[in-house]
Parts: structure tokens; C-alpha cells; sequence
């Protein structure tokens, strides 16, 4: 049995009585107090999330841009230093690699970050693929720290603690600074459809930075939040989470991000298989859904049509605390989307009922 990989804030998880999970090869929590009142939390107030086991890397030299306009699906060539894009790398059949955020430093010098069960596979796919360019691929993961603070109230707790303009940064732009004295790279990102920061750092300086954010918070109602409340979070905001509605082989356009995909740019990975795909309609497609029911739709469930045939099949489920029904998504046959849909649970038959996400009304600024 391989030895889970922990984050530097491993110990501050279990004096703060984190429920520790395996999460992706990660000893990770899953909660604190409870998943429902960490989620309300963030919808309300402001939570704090351990995001160091996600993945960062650096892309640098003469031929950076080159490079990522080769490597992922979006236009890379909109970027200025301080801005983030978000985006996708494909394989050459177009299924997905990995979804990741690219951060403009400087006209030779980017900033990866990407998905902490994928950062083997991401590492060694890009320092293949950059073979050939003037530039090289850096994995910098173990460099870093990364805490996320998101809610209503997320950029005031953490603007008592920088001399930073917060309010300068855009969302989808960043800016260094010093937070609670720790040089930081301040992020206007998140996976929550709430406003707030996402703060990469030194490995070494994230206990003390997210001690002193927890301080700082506490009297304006922020909660520890961990990986439950992250993934409720994510489906209500109807953003994909890598394994579920992007794989291997759910590609982009399947999975609804087509907005992503900049065929316009010039080639790039998967480009033409993407091309084929579309011009020939697509098969499959993600769908979103509610139930009107608090049961949990678990993935890997069967989606029935009217008849009682297969048609696709739940890839997330989860209750929404906002809605306080369940919610989820499934791929299913694309001539089956206007159909009536349902599932079975323990002999129960449920309709879906198709939304275009968000569940609920996002905040991000």
C-alpha cells in the first residue's frame, strides 16, 4: 500500500480535527464540522481551504507562448502579465489530460496550476510535449503552498491583512503581495462561484499564513472548509471536476467547455479530432440536473429514458445544502436530452430535471 502524500498543513488539519481522508493519494480532510455548515459558510460568510496538494509548474523561455498555444485548447495569446486563463489540454484524440489555470508572469515566463491527482501524469505529458520548443517545463509543486479563502465576506477578511489594493484584482487577474507578512502570489479565483482569493506561497510559510487568516476571519464567521464542502460547492457553481465530467474520454466539447476551445488560434493538440467531432455532431454530451428529491444520485448510476433504456450514466451527485435537493450531472446520448430522464434509486424512480448550471446565483467579481 503506497504512503499517502501529505500537504505542509497536515498537522494544522488534525489539531483543528479535520476527518482525514484519501483523497486522489492525498491525506486530505473531508470535513471539519460538517460538510452542510461548511458549505453554507462559504455561501454566507467566508470559508478556508488547504488547496497544497494542487499541482504548479513553470513555463519558461523564448518559445513559452508558442509552447502553451500547442499544449492547451484556449488562446493563450490574450494573456497579459497578471492574468489568468482558464483551459484545458487535450490529448491527440481530444480527450482531456487535465483542466489547469495559466498565469501570465511575463512575455517569457508563465505559472501552471493544475490538478493535484494529475501532477505525474501533467509533468511528464508536458516535458514531452515541449520538446522542440525554447523553453523548458519546471514541476514546482513541492515549492508550494496554496490556501483558498472564498465567500462573501473572503476579500475583506484577507484585505486587513495586505497593504494590496484587492479590489484591483480582477477576477481572472493576480498580483504579488505580502498577506500577514508572507510573500504571496494573490489570485482572484476560486472553485466555489463565490468572490474571494486563492494565495499560493512558500511551502515553508502556509501554516503560519492560514493561521493567521483563520484568525483574522474567525470574528466575521469564516469556517475551516474542506474537500466535502469543495466538491458541493463546485457542482452547485456547475464548474467540471477532472474524472467526472472531463476524462481521458470526455472531451471538451462534450463536457459543455466549449468556450475553451479556440480553434481560431491555430492548431493545437486534439485540435482535429475536436474539428471532426463537432463538424459531425456530438454523440455524447454532459448534462446538469436536479431532482426535486433529498435522496443522492451517487455516480455510476444508469439514466433511463421514458422506455426504460440506458442512456447515459451519472458522473457527480451530491445534496444541495442551497436547495436542499439533490443535484448532479451525467453524460448521456446527445438525442436523449430532450427526452424524459430518470433514475432508479432502490426501486424508486426519479426524474431529472435539466438545468443549465448555475444551481444557484454565482458571486465571483
Amino acid at each position: 500500500m503506497s504512503v499517502l502524500q501529505t500537504t505542509p498543513l497536515n498537522a494544522f488539519h488534525r489539531r483543528q480535527g479535520g476527518r482525514m481522508v484519501d483523497f486522489a493519494g492525498w491525506d486530505m480532510p473531508v470535513q471539519y464540522r460538517s460538510i452542510l455548515e461548511e458549505h453554507k459558510a462559504v455561501r454566507q460568510r467566508a470559508g478556508l481551504f488547504d488547496v497544497s496538494h494542487m499541482g504548479e509548474a513553470e513555463v519558461k523561455g523564448p518559445e513559452a507562448l508558442k509552447f502553451l498555444q500547442h499544449l492547451v485548447s484556449n488562446d493563450c495569446s490574450k494573456l497579459f502579465p497578471g492574468r489568468v486563463l482558464y483551459t484545458v489540454m487535450c490529448y491527440p484524440h481530444g480527450g482531456v489530460v487535465d483542466d489547469l489555470l495559466v498565469y501570465m508572469r511575463g512575455p517569457d515566463d508563465y505559472f501552471l496550476c493544475i490538478n493535484a491527482g494529475n501532477i505525474a501524469k501533467d509533468i511528464a505529458w508536458m516535458q514531452e510535449q515541449v520538446k522542440g520548443f525554447a523553453c523548458t517545463v519546471t514541476d514546482r509543486s513541492a515549492d508550494y503552498g496554496q490556501i483558498a479563502i472564498q465567500g462573501p465576506k473572503a476579500v475583506a477578511i484577507v484585505q486587513a491583512l495586505t497593504s494590496s489594493d484587492l479590489s484591483g484584482i480582477k477576477y481572472y487577474h493576480f498580483a504579488d503581495g505580502e498577506v500577514a507578512g508572507v510573500k504571496c502570489i494573490i489570485s482572484r479565483t476560486g472553485y466555489t462561484g463565490e468572490d474571494g482569493v486563492e494565495l499560493y506561497c512558500a511551502a515553508g510559510d502556509v501554516e503560519r499564513l492560514t493561521e493567521a487568516v483563520l484568525a483574522a476571519g474567525l470574528p466575521h464567521g469564516l469556517e475551516l472548509t474542506a474537500l466535502g464542502a469543495r466538491d458541493s460547492l463546485r457542482l452547485e457553481a456547475g464548474f467540471p471536476l477532472y474524472g467526472h465530467e472531463i476524462t481521458e474520454n470526455i472531451n471538451p466539447l462534450v463536457a459543455g467547455l466549449g468556450w475553451v476551445v479556440k480553434f481560431d488560434k491555430g492548431p493545437f493538440i486534439g485540435s482535429a479530432a475536436l474539428q471532426a467531432e463537432k463538424a459531425k455532431g456530438l454523440a455524447k454530451k454532459i448534462v446538469f440536473f436536479r431532482t426535486g428529491d433529498r435522496r443522492i444520485v451517487r455516480a455510476g448510476s444508469p439514466v433511463l429514458n421514458a422506455a426504460g433504456n440506458e442512456v447515459g450514466q451519472v458522473v457527480s451527485g451530491t445534496l444541495s445544502p442551497i436547495l436542499n435537493e439533490a443535484i448532479g450531472s451525467a453524460l448521456i446520448d446527445a438525442a436523449a436530452a430532450q427526452d424524459l430522464l430518470m433514475v432508479d434509486i432502490r426501486g424508486t424512480k426519479l426524474n431529472l430535471h435539466l438545468v443549465k448550471p448555475p444551481f444557484v446565483p454565482l458571486k465571483k467579481h
